[in-house]
């Protein structure tokens, strides 16, 4: 039986090891950290269950890379869908509501920003959100590395799919002028968060293949899983160990040596032979790990430094429930940027009313987070200047209040760094930008035996849904 590592236990990972144990591989997951999931799990602190990192759950639509796994695999996560997905509430207090349904959304989006088409932009991001997500799973072989990758391109190529690829050299930016809503102040400040939430990066910056699905992700199905994410992870360790299989906590992986005939994968206590070997960690780490000059030779131009990429200041605290919310995720643009981190926006994201599994009833539990640029070198130096600048915004919105508050911490990239082991302490994975067009991106496949990778630096930005896919890309490389 072929015996494939996979290292670390984020939704990339699990969601390949899933996969790789429905086709009867034997399957090992390493993980350094005492729980799985990575960025998209939940953690407990004084008898509290706050979310690690991601608080938003999509890709339960048809069409979507989560489905497609569950309905490989048979997997069940307990997931409740939002009938709100979120609220943005703009410098000027005014508050947005992020409908579902995409004509409630315009509808919307004209009484806040102004009927001058609106309905046409946001129409046509819809349009190749939802295609983009149904080419994804149509062309897993891409970007090609190979002539077999070229094969599948070949294979499943559809002439719809032509219709789209030109939007791979516009940018958000580009179509914004193009219905000249660009100097719509209020208009851009709100596309340029809501694009820095799922592709890291501003309109100028991000193509309209990414930008649609970001700025259009609330229209798709966004789900809340009851006692924290770390319950929709679980099923896919249990399904995974159901296979014959096995998810290694507290197990961290200090090299990976190739073989002639596959790999010897070593952490302080064993050493494992595999045949294959999956990097379900950023580039970044993933190279440092490899002992192999030529890959490390190879893609160290496609590496990102820290300038390019984003850290996280994130919170959590717990209120006495004061209100249920009809809504559960809030964005709110700052009148100022935030202490340290220059941030424009924080996001908030709680508790639902009926979840007596992350705290009590007459309790809600809230995580915030906001974007920390260049991580490595942006200094935090007072945390609790920070945490009181947030509560300020907080009471501001009337959203929660100092006198309520029972609990709170606090974390900066150097805890994101400890927490995950990625580089620097980034989050949200490779930010978009113009140059790398997407047949640029970073190949699953490493070398030309065995070795490959998935996780938000193959898949940049997109959240759960991105990362799924690059596990799913990763199985099919495999050509198994």
């Amino acid at each position: 039986m072929e015996h494939i590592i996979i290292i670390g236990s984020g939704m990339a990972g699990l969601t390949a090891g899933a996969l790789l144990a429905e086709k009867g591989k034997k399957v090992t997951i390493l993980e350094k950290n005492w729980l799985p999931g990575g960025c998209s799990s939940s953690y407990p602190r004084k008898h509290y269950v706050f979310e690690s990192g991601a608080t938003t759950l999509v890709g339960l639509d048809e069409k979507m890379p989560l489905r497609y796994v569950l309905d490989k695999t048979g997997i069940k996560i307990p997931a409740e869908k939002l009938t709100i997905p979120m609220k943005v509430y703009l410098k000027n207090g005014t508050e947005i509501t992020r409908y579902h349904e995409i004509e409630a959304w315009i509808e919307e989006a004209e009484k806040i920003f102004g009927v001058k088409n609106q309905r046409p932009f946001w129409e046509k991001c819809f349009d190749i959100s939802k295609a983009v997500w149904e080419i994804s799973l149509q062309q897993t072989t891409f970007p090609p590395s190979s002539l077999g990758d070229l094969w599948g391109l070949v294979k499943n190529f559809r002439p719809f799919q032509l219709l789209y690829a030109r939007y791979a050299f516009m940018s958000v930016q580009q179509l914004l002028e193009k219905y000249d809503l660009h100097q719509n102040a209020d208009f851009m400040a709100f596309v340029n968060e809501q694009l820095l939430i799922t592709a890291q990066n501003a309109a100028a910056e991000v193509n309209m293949l990414f930008g649609a699905t970001a700025l259009c992700y609330t229209n798709f199905g966004n789900y809340y899983v009851p006692g924290g994410l770390l319950n929709m992870v679980q099923p896919f360790v249990d399904y995974i160990a159901q296979k014959g299989g096995e998810t290694k906590l507290r197990t961290e992986v200090q090299k990976v040596v190739p073989q002639e005939n596959g790999y010897l994968v070593q952490t302080p206590s064993e050493t494992y032979h595999c045949d294959k070997v999956l990097f379900a960690i950023p580039i970044n780490d993933a190279l440092e790990m490899f002992d192999n000059e030529v890959v490390r030779s190879k893609f160290q131009k496609k590496l990102l430094s820290s300038e390019q990429l984003n850290g996280a200041f994130t919170m959590g605290a717990v209120f006495h429930r004061q209100t249920d919310f009809e809504c559960i995720h809030h964005q709110i643009h700052l009148e100022k940027t935030l202490l340290y981190t220059g941030s424009h926006s924080i996001f908030v994201s709680t508790s639902r009313a009926n979840d007596l599994l992350r705290c009590n009833a007459n309790e809600i539990v809230i995580n915030i987070s906001t974007h920390v640029p260049n991580p490595a070198h942006t200094i935090i130096e007072d945390k609790s200047l920070v945490e009181a600048e947030i509560f300020d915004i907080l009471e501001k919105r009337e959203l929660f209040y100092r006198k309520d508050l029972i609990f709170h911490h606090s974390s900066t990239p150097k805890s994101w760094k400890k927490w995950t082991s990625r580089k620097w302490g980034f989050v949200g994975g490779y930010p978009q930008y113009m140059h790398i067009k997407p047949w640029q991106m970073i190949d699953a496949r490493l070398d030309s035996k065995g070795a490959f990778i998935c996780g938000d630096s193959t898949y940049p930005g997109q959240g759960i849904p991105g990362v799924a896919l690059s596990g799913i890309v990763a199985v099919e490389k495999m050509n198994l």
